[in-house]
């Protein structure tokens, strides 16, 4: 994914709309938030089993994937008014995750309760 291309994209789709006065961080983070919100909700109270199988039929895959782009383009938003290099943001964050969590060699986590 070319996020830089995207940035772009979602700049002029909102340009086009007038909507770039109202693309601030405050309001992005609380869009960003709503729509996170409703990512969380097509998974509220489904046992582990069926929030697995949500995404193997519609209407439960289209439902996710559009939460999930809507947060996506929210963030994509908000790197763009912040100045974030989100992939240079991952690639820290994935080596202070190394650091704070060392390898254990396991490929899949343990049964049971996960801290």
């Amino acid at each position: 994914m070319d996020l830089l291309n995207w940035q772009s994209r979602l700049q002029a789709f909102a340009d086009e709309r007038a909507w770039l006065p109202y693309l601030n961080p405050k309001n992005l983070v609380m869009a960003m938030s709503v729509e996170a919100a409703e990512l969380v909700e097509c998974y509220q109270w489904c046992p582990p089993e069926t929030a697995l199988a949500l995404t193997q039929e519609e209407p439960g895959r289209s439902q996710v994937a559009d939460e999930m782009a809507d947060v996506l383009m929210y963030l994509l938003h908000l790197a763009r008014e912040t100045g974030i290099d989100l992939e240079a943001a991952c690639e820290a964050k994935l080596a202070k995750n190394a650091l704070k969590y060392p390898a254990t060699g396991r490929a899949r986590p343990p049964e049971g309760p996960h801290p």
